[in-house]
């Protein structure tokens, strides 16, 4: 065979190639578990029906009878990627998730590339933890704070659809009867949502917070303006007020 007959086969080899790469990049950027940015009608994340957000139109669905922590899917959500931190609950009706967001996929942001995390971490580059006044020191009471932590996010909107629905699916799979799935990733929600999974991680009831609970939820997710009270600002039954 002739230098320019080979030549030619592999030429056309090539372009079959690229063009087949072509057609599947879509696909497989679509059906990429790294990645949540893709909106084609036809997204496999995307199929079904919503699994997360309000659904039913109750307006006492954030009313729970009972609520406790979840360690499985915690864990669950926790590997899914993009996600480096997640606390679930569960109730007589719902799945609450909070999540805590990292670099290790793509789209999780849902602000056209637009950073929209609540965190300044251009103090690691300079060995410190607040860069504005050069402190060295932070609170490890909070798991998300304003500088230097995984990523937290103000409204659940600033997530992608299809990061939600990934989630959605995870907690519907493992706890189906859940009526709704609410997600946030909101630093303040995430933080008093560590306080009750303290509570459980002691394995002391949970009952007693039930009230404290329903006051989160129905603030960050129904219409309540009553804003929470973190738990450790609150004193223990038998306890003194703290200070003020």
């Amino acid at each position: 065979m002739s230098a320019r007959r080979i030549l030619a086969l592999i030429g056309t080899a090539a372009l079959f190639l690229g063009l087949f790469a072509g057609c599947n990049y879509k696909s497989f950027y679509q059906k990429s578990k790294q990645d949540y940015a893709s909106r084609a009608s036809n997204d496999p994340k995307m199929s079904g029906v919503r699994s997360y957000g309000k659904t039913t139109g109750d307006p006492k669905q954030h009313e729970n009878k009972y609520f406790e922590y979840s360690s499985a899917l915690s864990n669950k959500v926790a590997d899914l990627p993009g996600i480096n931190t997640a606390i679930v609950f569960l109730t007589d009706k719902n799945a609450y998730v909070g999540i805590l967001t990292d670099w290790t996929a793509t789209g999780a942001e849902a602000r056209g590339g637009q950073r929209s995390h609540e965190q300044d971490n251009t103090g690691t580059t300079e060995g410190v933890y607040n860069v504005s006044n050069g402190s060295s020191k932070w609170s490890n009471r909070q798991v998300s704070t304003p500088y230097n932590s995984y990523f937290s996010h103000k409204d659940s909107m600033d997530l992608s659809t299809e990061l939600r629905q990934v989630i959605g699916n995870t907690v519907r799979s493992a706890f189906p009867r859940a009526q709704e799935v609410h997600i946030s990733a909101n630093r303040e929600y995430v933080n008093q949502s560590l306080e009750f999974a303290k509570v459980a991680w002691l394995k002391k009831p949970m009952a007693p917070l039930l009230a404290d609970f329903n006051t989160l939820v129905q603030f960050t997710f129904g219409n309540s303006d009553k804003p929470p009270i973190p738990l450790y600002l609150k004193p223990e039954k038998g306890s003194p007020s703290p200070a003020r």
